[in-house]
């Protein structure tokens, strides 16, 4: 019977990404890393693997808290950044995001454009403090995520590199229990807290576990039928994965361009 399921990561593999981490580094010749520390997995993840890459002394952590963002997210990052060892820096974006919402005339409905908003002023000042520090800025995310083009882009989708953009989001817990990751962080549910209660698996109507399998039978250019036969699922379930993924390529595409010879 074929299994769909991603591969198990390895050491190897992750020794592979720590170089990754300290040739873009080295060659760029920057002083470190920032990225944003979320109190989730992803953001966890590169943290840890950029430590053991370059050491916590040039690991930025900042800590970019909303409204919306659950208490439990500041002792979570506050902790990790702490055992690493990193630099750890909270900034507040509520102001800036009511800021925005006030000029564009959002009202409190419009939950999503707030979130695009709010991950968008994120990345804009990670991006100020690694100028101001002389660093480069890390990406925290998955290879689900951007398959299913589950992230804002110009906002959490960009950063000047992404160590982990090559796993699924299931390997990427495989890779957070092999760096013994607090399992507070490793066993929550995954969210943009963009309301309470709101999670990942909830907005895209379908578990990560069950996600990967199709994304990485679509990877092995499997069709539909081909995959919803592997699973046990109705073709429908599938295609409605597939389209989405298909839908939202541009997201992680180059931005296209007239070019004159």
């Amino acid at each position: 019977m074929v299994d769909l399921s991603p591969r198990k990561v390895s050491q190897d593999d992750v020794g592979l990404i720590e170089g990754f981490i300290r040739s873009i580094v080295s060659k760029g010749g920057f002083n470190g890393v920032v990225l944003g520390l979320s109190g989730g997995v992803d953001s966890a993840v590169v943290s840890t693997l950029c430590t053991r890459a370059l050491g916590g002394d040039v690991v930025h952590n900042v800590f970019l808290p909303a409204d919306s963002t659950p208490k439990d997210d500041w002792d979570l990052t506050s902790r990790l950044s702490r055992e690493l060892g990193t630099k750890y820096e909270i900034i507040p974006i509520q102001g800036i995001i009511d800021s925005f919402s006030i000029a564009l005339h959002l009202d409190n409905e419009e939950i999503l454009r707030k979130g695009n908003i709010a991950a968008r002023c994120r990345m804009a000042i990670l991006f100020d403090y690694a100028k101001k520090h002389g660093c480069i800025v890390a990406g925290t995310s998955n290879k689900s995520e951007m398959m299913m083009g589950y992230f804002t882009k110009f906002g959490d989708g960009a950063s000047d590199f992404m160590p982990i953009v090559g796993l699924y989001k299931t390997q990427v817990w495989d890779v957070a229990r092999m760096l013994e990751i607090p399992s507070e962080i490793v066993d929550r549910a995954p969210s943009a807290s963009l309301w309470d209660g709101q999670t990942d698996e909830g907005d895209m109507g379908i578990s990560y576990l069950r996600l990967d399998e199709i994304l990485n039978g679509m990877s092995k250019s499997l069709d539909d039928s081909e995959i919803a036969g592997i699973l046990g699922l109705s073709t429908s379930e599938v295609l409605a994965i597939c389209n989405r993924v298909r839908d939202m390529g541009h997201k992680g595409s180059p931005t296209p361009a007239l070019k004159f010879e």
